[in-house]
């Protein structure tokens, strides 16, 4: 009889990482303990995509890219053909996209900032200007 996984399922894992990231170079355990995890996914939960949250993944590099920790205690869930994982009691979250201006490079993008910098630099002065010339009229209109 063959067992299905169903499409929405949460399951909690103890992985673990020394085995795979012992075969690795010193200079790249981390970076190969985050494959072990996915492969670790793909073939326990039958899915194509890993999706790690954030606190998982500071905590796989929490002691630098030689020293790994040795197992994890993670959270799976699973909706459809993706799987998000994320430490144990914590909530996963998503990618905040957030809109960035792109900035021409080389000499259009400085001379773009310069441009800013002058027109927000020359409101500034003739803020101050007319602050000035204000102050000035009411001192000649007060009798003396």
């Amino acid at each position: 009889m063959v067992s299905k996984i169903k499409e929405n399922m949460e399951r909690t894992y103890n992985v673990p990482l020394r085995k795979g990231t012992h075969k690795a170079p010193a200079y790249k355990r981390a970076a190969k303990s985050i494959k072990v995890l996915r492969t670790f996914v793909m073939k326990h939960m039958k899915v194509s995509e890993v999706k790690i949250g954030k606190e998982l993944n500071e905590k796989l590099w929490l002691h630098g890219i030689r020293n790994p920790p040795h197992h994890v205690n993670v959270t799976i869930k699973k909706e459809k053909d993706v799987a998000t994982v994320e430490l144990v009691g914590t909530e996963y979250k998503g990618l905040k996209v957030s809109e960035k201006k792109e900035k021409a490079s080389g000499l259009k993008g400085k001379l773009e900032e310069l441009k800013g910098k002058a027109s927000s630099e020359s409101l500034e002065e003739s803020v101050k200007k007319e602050k000035v010339v204000d102050v000035k009229a009411e001192v000649e209109e007060k009798p003396k």
